[in-house]
């Protein structure tokens, strides 16, 4: 690739030539930034006051720093006339990036810019009394500079929103992290803050396969946080990530479970943006303790009383042999007969006709079975602390402890 600096070599010009273009510097830098102020909105501020005078002094260093090396003889050493220009135009199209305009707008100034630059200096030039040829190489070489200058910008910008990108994902993943963790406000307050996160009024957590996320990414608020690693109370070989959505409380959680259809998937509930801990946790304990097909949302506000059952399960399993202990005297069909309509006795709050249309048997069969079972449990069976035991004991899902029991047996 050719040497930029040796692409702007061999313009001859006389002493009057170039001495007279070196003073119309000033004047051409000036009207530049007035003629971009007016043709590109985007700087009618920006380019005012100080900030307007410092960018004269620029186009007025640049294009200066362009004439020394045009009219440089070739073969003449060039040291490193250009690498300002060119690192200078690089860092403004990084400042560009930071302040959030588009590379567009500056190009635009180039173009303005580069149109009011060679208006002035070839009007000079032929004043002075530069031949047709002259004027031609000229030409090309102004264009050419202007081109070397956007460029430059160009990769400036790129290269600060990569940056930017990067360094803006990590904040994000440490702030997903934070909250999770259930970091002190301060603290989540701060990571906010330096991730330019704006907090909602509350967060939803969405544990899903990590297969399922990029088909995902773009049906949520871009204000959603992700983390697909070291994610609390899951096992790191489990390819699992997790959602952080804003603002799903109320009728929007069916339009956020309706998104969600079709792919597996465990909800929490939705918290202050704070407390998204515990939707979390909500979430990771939903999948531990509901049983679901694999393309099933499981929505933990509809399994709250196998949650709060499934909190202790040693205790819960405890609680259930304790209460069905007058059973296990039984024959195992005979105990299991009984358990289930009493079970469907609580439920039913004693209604003879609910409990055996419950069971599928007759009523009168219901009246022996729970003939039976007052004569196990006597007068505890009217005792609102036996009730209780036996209504938390047997509402306990049975696709967790009876077959746990009956892998014991």
């Amino acid at each position: 690739m050719l040497d930029p600096e040796r692409r702007f070599t061999g313009l001859e010009l006389a002493d009057n030539v170039a001495e007279a273009l070196q003073a119309v510097l000033p004047r051409m830098a000036e009207r530049t930034v007035a003629a971009v102020t007016v043709e590109v909105p985007s700087y009618a501020d920006g380019f005012s006051g100080r900030m307007g005078q410092n960018i004269e002094n620029a186009v007025q260093m640049a294009l200066g720093a362009f004439l020394r090396l045009a009219t440089r003889a070739e073969g003449t050493a060039a040291g490193t006339q250009l690498s300002p220009a060119l690192e200078g135009a690089y860092e403004l199209g990084r400042g560009e990036a930071r302040t959030g305009r588009s590379i567009d707008a500056l190009l635009a100034a180039y173009r303005v810019g580069a149109g009011v630059a060679w208006r002035e200096l070839s009007s000079t030039a032929v004043a002075n009394g530069l031949p047709a040829a002259g004027i031609a190489r000229f030409a090309e070489l102004v264009f050419a500079f202007i081109d070397e200058l956007s460029g430059s910008s160009v990769a400036g910008h790129a290269d600060e929103l990569a940056t930017t990108g990067r360094v803006r994902e990590r904040y994000l993943e440490r702030l997903g992290q934070n909250l999770v963790a259930g970091e002190p406000i301060e603290t989540l307050q701060a990571s906010a803050e330096r991730a330019d996160w704006e907090p909602p009024k509350s967060l939803t957590a969405v544990l899903l396969p990590s297969v399922q996320l990029r088909r995902l990414a773009s049906a949520f608020n871009p204000s959603t946080l992700q983390l697909s690693e070291e994610l609390l109370g899951v096992d790191s070989a489990e390819s699992l990530s997790l959602l952080l959505v804003p603002d799903m409380e109320g009728p929007l959680r069916s339009q956020l479970l309706r998104t969600l259809k079709g792919r597996q998937a465990w909800v929490g509930p939705a918290r202050t943006w704070t407390q998204a801990q515990t939707s979390y946790r909500r979430a990771v304990q939903c999948r531990a303790l509901v049983v679901a097909p694999g393309a099933e949302v499981v929505d933990s506000d509809e399994h709250l009383v196998e949650l709060v059952l499934g909190a202790d399960a040693d205790a819960a399993e405890d609680l259930r042999r304790r209460v069905l202990a007058p059973l296990e005297q039984l024959r195992p069909s005979a105990a299991e007969r009984l358990t289930e309509t009493l079970r469907s006795w609580l439920l039913h709050q004693g209604h003879r006709d609910a409990v055996a249309a419950d069971l599928f048997v007759h009523a009168q069969t219901v009246r022996y079975r729970m003939t039976q079972l007052r004569d196990l449990y006597g007068d505890t069976l009217n005792d609102p602390k036996t009730i209780l035991e036996l209504t938390v004991a047997l509402g306990i899902p049975r696709s967790n402890t009876d077959s746990e029991k009956g892998d014991a047996q």
